[in-house]
């Protein structure tokens, strides 16, 4: 009986460790991911009206063999001529960080990721504060802002969920080191198409708001993301 329960821990333990995915041990679909541009309209729901508050444009782009450029420029309505944009410079092979610009009406962030520490800074511009950035990492993880698109070029399939350390940088939040969660994968048919519906929450929000993706399984496009923010329900849909 003792060395049962022995091997029932040990095996306890290698199944936790499964549970989190990281540079270090993600495998990627490689074949799906090429230099592509994506266009999609983000619309708020209210009861069964659709109202559109902005243009989404997703650029990924390889820079040489072994690294990859993801770039969102987010164009509001009530903003126009004042995008939003973010771009996070990963390794191909792995997604492991290397760079991260974001730039909105908000705040000017730039983070240099090294394996053990993150360097940059962090523009407040209603207050016109800066904070520099130099924080320490013990972990192993992903760039918050290109985990959304990790998700795409996983081994997807049916009831697929895992635990992803994410670095993320807020200073009226949080900042460092955190977990973003896929928390169920499902088949499914959006369009006429095949997808992989994928479940998602982050610690950004305290996992209050949820993100389900729709990808097509042929070639791993985004064709739907449905937000749900504490109840504040949002679509973002892909156009040609």
């Amino acid at each position: 009986m003792r060395i049962y329960l022995i091997l029932l821990i040990m095996s306890s333990a290698n199944f936790f460790a499964q549970k989190t995915l990281n540079p270090g041990n993600v495998k990627l679909e490689s074949k799906f991911i090429k230099d592509e541009t994506s266009n999609a309209v983000w619309y708020a729901e209210k009861g069964d009206q659709k109202i559109e508050i902005g243009k989404v444009t997703t650029e990924i782009k390889k820079i040489d063999k072994a690294k990859l450029l993801i770039k969102t420029t987010v164009e509001m309505n009530q903003a126009p001529g004042k995008p939003w944009v973010d771009s996070t410079l990963v390794r191909v092979s792995d997604f492991q960080p290397i760079y991260h610009s974001s730039y909105n009406l908000m705040r000017d962030m730039v983070l240099n990721f090294e394996k053990n520490k993150a360097t940059g800074y962090y523009l407040d511009k209603k207050s016109q504060k800066k904070d520099q950035i130099d924080e320490k990492i013990s972990t192993e993880y992903f760039d918050s802002n290109s985990y959304p698109g990790l998700i795409r070029f996983l081994p997807l399939k049916e009831h697929y969920s895992i635990e992803i350390p994410i670095f993320d940088y807020n200073p009226s939040a949080k900042k460092g080191v955190i977990k973003a969660y896929i928390e169920e994968v499902n088949s499914g048919e959006f369009n006429d198409k095949q997808v992989w519906i994928v479940k998602t929450t982050d610690d950004i929000q305290d996992r209050k708001t949820v993100i389900t993706y729709f990808i097509d399984k042929s070639t791993r496009e985004v064709l739907k993301q449905e937000i749900d923010a504490g109840g504040r329900k949002m679509v973002i849909e892909s156009v040609k």
